[in-house]
């Protein structure tokens, strides 16, 4: 389980390309590899991974086809950085929400509003997903637990603070990035339900 809290960004070292698959090499500094052991869980860009080899700093991840078809993962180049959140530990305080590190699709900066104290992010999905975008509800982005702003059409926008910019590659991302997506799951379970039971009305 992750919080959503993304402790820092980590630099791609290495890709190596392999028929459907790909591994890579992170340099995890300081707190961001502390006392990691292989098999352990580590979100990029709120992507759950393994860690399948440990040198030094240099940590090794596998990717499978669907990691790189459904993520942004997929497109990362040598020397890009990923935001970084370790797996939550029971007693750890949650300051953002319950989340899984299981993408279910990207969504495209559609517009980027800076003002002096922070920035406001707009963002596109496709119609079929917006019904788990609800405005104050919790959404998973690039790893970051995110309050949604507001919602218009297939489109919504989440407001940033100096210290999320910082910590996190928003303060990089620009008009047309692909940004991870990860719903709610209290949101997506209620929304799926609703739409059971009154599918199931109907037919009766």
């Amino acid at each position: 389980m992750f919080t959503g809290i993304v402790a820092g960004m980590a630099r791609v070292v290495a890709i190596d390309k392999k028929q459907n698959f790909q591994t890579h090499v992170v340099e995890l500094e300081g707190a961001l590899g502390e006392n990691l052991a292989i098999g352990a869980s580590v979100a990029h860009n709120g992507c759950c991974l393994t860690v399948t080899q440990i040198e030094g700093n240099r940590i090794s991840f596998d990717l499978m086809q669907e990691t790189l078809r459904l993520t942004n993962l997929g497109s990362l180049a040598e020397g890009d950085l990923v935001n970084i959140e370790r797996a939550a530990k029971f007693g750890d305080e949650i300051g953002g929400h319950s989340m899984s590190g299981h993408i279910a699709l990207m969504a495209k900066v559609d517009q980027v509003i800076t003002t002096d104290n922070n920035r406001t992010i707009w963002f596109e999905l496709p119609e079929s997903a917006m019904k788990y975008v609800l405005a104050k509800g919790y959404i998973g982005l690039d790893g970051c637990s995110l309050t949604i702003g507001e919602v218009k059409g297939n489109q919504f926008n989440v407001h940033l603070i100096p210290e999320t910019l910082q910590r996190t590659l928003f303060g990089q991302r620009k008009e047309g990035d692909l940004i991870n997506v990860e719903f709610d799951p209290q949101t997506q379970a209620i929304v799926d339900t609703v739409e059971r039971v009154l599918a199931a009305k109907n037919l009766a």
